[in-house]
């Protein structure tokens, strides 16, 4: 009778361990299916979440001539492409602290470093931080629209 209770017993772990996998694949199978429920129906994309801002106005500076080291200067002209949200408000944007700090950023630099067009595009994205500050991150872009060494 021993042999009869083992050999039940023998029969019956199998089975119990079957149930025990089809309940565990049912299981991660149903979350699988919830996630990607959530994920392509109920979440809200990413790209909403990033939207770009819209472009406002574009504010022209007339040229300004800066000191650069050894005796040069650099006539620059620039431009500032606000957002709708930073051209709204209080009238057209005043563009001296932008000047001031094109001023800040460029008096003594060197001409050769300025030659370089990678140089030029790096300091254009910090004129764009500062001008941020001054202007509470309402500007998208700085375009040079003159910009003569002598």
């Amino acid at each position: 009778m021993a042999k009869d209770k083992a050999a039940e017993t023998a029969e019956d772990a199998p089975a119990k361990g079957g149930k025990k996998k089809m309940i565990i694949i049912a299981a991660v199978a149903l979350v699988a299916l919830l996630g990607g429920v959530y994920k392509f129906v109920l979440a809200k994309p990413a790209e909403a979440e990033a939207k770009e801002p819209e472009p406002g106005i574009t504010l022209t500076l007339d040229p300004i001539n800066i000191n650069l080291a050894d005796g040069h200067f650099l006539k620059l002209g620039i431009s500032l492409l606000f957002t709708v949200e930073g051209s709204t408000g209080h009238g057209e944007p005043e563009g001296s602290a932008a000047l001031d700090d094109a001023i800040s950023l460029f008096s003594g630099e060197e001409v050769s470093v300025l030659s370089v067009p990678k140089n030029r595009e790096k300091l254009k994205k910090e004129l764009l931080e500062m001008v941020n500050e001054d202007y509470h991150h309402g500007v998208m872009k700085v375009y040079f629209t003159n910009f003569v060494m002598q």
